[in-house]
């Protein structure tokens, strides 16, 4: 099954060569020789027993000739920061919140049941999405311990998304669901050598989702190809009532993505190279100059430099919004949990985490968590100023900018630098090559990565960053790059790199 995309596995299904029960079983079978030993990725924080059941029900519905989508029967797997309504529980991989099972589906969970997708079980994640000490170590959560990358095991698999890119990339699903509020899907994406696209906020709802901050969070799709990714963006688009940022959608960008993805893509666009943007890694710069080379070849016109103005100047301000967030979002969702949820408030939290602190704390802290809980209201001054700030520098100084002098349809960029060596003591480097994530994340603009190549055996992606509500356009100069480039390739799970040097 190593490396079947959604298509190839509804061409078995179709033809009765496979069946939705077989897959769940030997993506189970996948799990338990890869992720819970073997090289033990560690990126699957629990399996759905009810999985093969629901696939009994979507092979008889095949059977009978009804076939709901392009997702019909495909195993998938989500974060776990993300509500299902079913014997898993959602609890970010938090201690704190272990028994929280949600009385109802996330919204996007509610569009792939309705898909006929099969959700196989929940995903590690970087403990409440990276947002809670600092420094932290990517990919370990108090519940589901550390994943590790799969192409090489001492290194970040990096978050918080960690346990989808994870999954993804060792052939674990089809296809996974990540979350972002500033990097999230990106840079474990990149990372671990597959596709992943953070959408414009409001393409996907944010419903039943464990927030860090609603001016910036979305959920988004992680694949092995821009096909799958574009197959899974469209299943769980949508307005939703309950969801503002929704709204601003229109019923054109309702659309089947995958249908507009051509090798030709690229053709006639012009593309920004973000130089300011890219980093200082000399590997990194070698393979993002060959990037360029693809993208020209395949007929776009490249403006090189398209610098972005601002695109660090925002970084303080940033986490200050975020903070103010934190606490009114998160308290708002943990004040609508079951009542046997002992954890209420981002306060009953800290305490928790303190009060268990050997299990919970063994490595970083809370100072996030406790930074967050000092702030005000969203009506303080102080936070309508920084985001207001934020929103100018990222889009009417940043972005925005960028697009209209140069006359833009997209910017590149590396995704990032080659990952760090894990390091459970000093938490995780800084690194300065990812620069990447930010503008597009406080902007709240689309931005997708595609590996790109790899250095000493660890993947690299290029980045696609578009214009707001852009995410079709963005999709197809990703899909003609990938095609001709094709530079994915399955791991080989090293425990470390190493280097022979001769005199």
């Amino acid at each position: 099954m190593d490396e079947w995309s959604i298509s190839d596995l509804q061409q078995r299904l179709g033809s009765g060569e496979l069946t939705s029960v077989q897959l769940i079983q030997n993506y189970q079978e996948r799990i338990d020789s890869l992720d819970r030993s073997g090289p033990r990725l560690n990126s699957v924080i629990e399996v759905n027993p009810d999985a093969a059941r629901i696939a009994s029900q979507m092979d008889l519905e095949r059977k009978d000739g009804h076939v709901r989508s392009a997702l019909h029967g495909i195993p998938i797997l989500i974060k776990d920061n993300i509500d299902t309504h079913d014997r898993m529980q959602t609890t970010s991989g938090s201690l704190a919140l272990e028994g929280n099972y949600a009385s109802k589906d996330a919204f996007v969970v509610k569009k792939l049941r309705d898909a006929g997708a099969i959700v196989l079980g929940k995903t590690n994640l970087s403990e409440w999405a990276n947002f809670r000490g600092k420094p932290s170590v990517s990919g370990w959560s108090s519940r589901g311990g550390l994943t590790r990358n799969p192409y090489v095991l001492d290194r970040s698999a990096c978050g918080s998304s960690s346990g989808s890119a994870v999954a993804v990339a060792a052939n674990l699903c089809a296809v996974a669901i990540g979350t972002e509020t500033d990097g999230s899907i990106i840079c474990p994406s990149q990372s671990n050598g597959i596709v992943g696209m953070k959408p414009t906020l409001g393409l996907w709802s944010r419903r039943g989702i464990i927030p860090i901050a609603h001016s910036q969070d979305t959920a988004g799709p992680m694949a092995r190809t821009v096909n799958d990714a574009a197959i899974l963006l469209s299943a769980l688009t949508g307005v939703d009532a309950e969801d503002p940022a929704t709204r601003k959608q229109k019923p054109a960008r309702q659309t089947n993505f995958e249908s507009q993805l051509t090798n030709s893509g690229l053709k006639g666009a012009r593309i920004g190279v973000a130089r300011n943007m890219s980093g200082t890694n000399p590997s990194s710069l070698r393979i993002f100059e060959t990037c360029i080379e693809v993208i020209k070849s395949c007929g776009a016109q490249v403006i090189d430099p398209s610098d972005v103005r601002n695109y660090n100047k925002f970084a303080s301000t940033e986490v200050e919004v975020l903070l103010f967030e934190f606490k009114t979002d998160l308290n708002k969702y943990l004040k609508q949990l079951p009542a046997d949820i002992p954890c209420r408030s981002l306060a009953d939290i800290i305490k928790f985490n303190e009060d268990n602190k050997q299990r919970v704390m063994p490595f970083f802290g809370q100072e996030r968590m406790i930074a967050a809980q000092k702030k005000a209201a969203l009506s303080s001054q102080k936070y309508k100023d920084a985001l207001k700030r934020n929103r100018r520098l990222s889009r009417t100084e940043g972005l925005d900018r960028a697009f209209r002098e140069y006359k833009l349809d997209a910017l590149i960029v590396p995704s990032g630098g080659p990952v760090w060596l894990i390091d459970l003591v000093n938490g995780d480097a800084i690194n300065w090559d990812m620069e990447s994530t930010s503008p597009p994340a406080v902007a709240g603009y689309p931005h997708i990565t595609v590996p790109a190549g790899f250095i000493s055996g660890l993947p690299v992606g290029l980045s696609f960053i578009g214009k707001a509500w852009q995410d079709s356009k963005l999709l197809q100069y990703a899909y003609a790059f990938e095609q001709a480039s094709q530079i994915r390739r399955p791991p080989n799970y090293l425990k470390t790199i190493e280097f022979s040097t001769t005199l």
